[in-house]
């Protein structure tokens, strides 16, 4: 899955390159982006079909670059290293949006990279609810179950999940927000946590302060589904990225 995202960002890389630039084009702030989502590359088969013009751009992506210069990343650390890898050291904020399971370089780099100042917004899905065109096995399908419990336990979170609530969509409030929710985890603090952290929005959300640097955790990913565009729900987008990367 890494060689064909690759190949893709190369793909794109030359696209982007041989745009001409305007003059009224203002450099925007970068962010860097990993996902198992169908936001950044449509959910295909091949790399043919995972590039076309032909499938409508996810409104999610389409938002995020309004304000920001997307950054797709498929590592964290760098090679034989726990240390953040050329491409994630110069970002100063990331998206971790219900990304495979991190190896424990990646782990490693990720909480150095936030100590170190970087603003991380994660959304940690316990029990994704989107269709997949892909069935339970194969490595093109999205991540069903978050994977970054040793993160957050480092964090001072667990993720838990109750198997009692309700199975259709609900919304939390977060400010003046409704974000939308289907089957969401919940974040717990643990004693003794490696940050300072505080709930909301039910326990859904928490945002921590780690060392200089800031983590936004968001127990569901209903909002990043690419039939949940919506005005609301692009409000609330822009609300949650503000809320985690500040100035925007």
């Amino acid at each position: 899955m890494s060689l064909l995202i690759g190949a893709a960002i190369w793909a794109f890389a030359g696209e982007r390159a041989a745009q001409p630039q305007t003059q009224s084009q203002q450099p925007k702030s970068r962010a860097g982006l990993m996902t198992s989502l169908p936001i950044y590359w449509n959910e295909a088969a091949g790399l043919e079909v995972m590039l076309s013009d032909q499938t409508e751009v996810h409104w999610v992506k389409a938002r995020l670059e309004d304000s920001y210069e997307l950054v797709p990343l498929d590592a964290l650390a760098g090679a034989d290293t726990t240390e953040p890898n050329g491409a994630f050291a110069e970002l100063d904020q990331l998206i971790l949006a219900q990304p495979y399971a991190l190896p424990p370089a990646d782990l490693v780099a990720l909480d150095e990279w936030v100590r170190g100042g970087g603003k991380v917004l994660i959304f940690a899905d316990p029990m994704l609810t989107e269709h997949s065109d892909f069935g339970l096995g194969d490595r093109r399908r999205p991540q069903d179950i978050a994977m970054l419990g040793p993160i957050l336990a480092r964090w001072g979170l667990e993720l838990v999940y109750e198997d009692t609530q309700s199975d259709g969509p609900d919304t939390v409030s977060l400010g003046s927000i409704d974000i939308p929710v289907h089957k969401s985890g919940r974040l717990e603090l643990v004693e003794n946590g490696g940050s300072d952290c505080a709930q909301s929005a039910s326990g859904v959300i928490a945002q921590c302060s780690i060392g200089q640097g800031q983590a936004v955790i968001i127990a569901d990913a209903a909002l990043l589904e690419r039939d949940a565009g919506s005005p609301a729900n692009e409000k609330a987008l822009n609300y949650i990225v503000a809320r985690a990367f500040g100035g925007k």
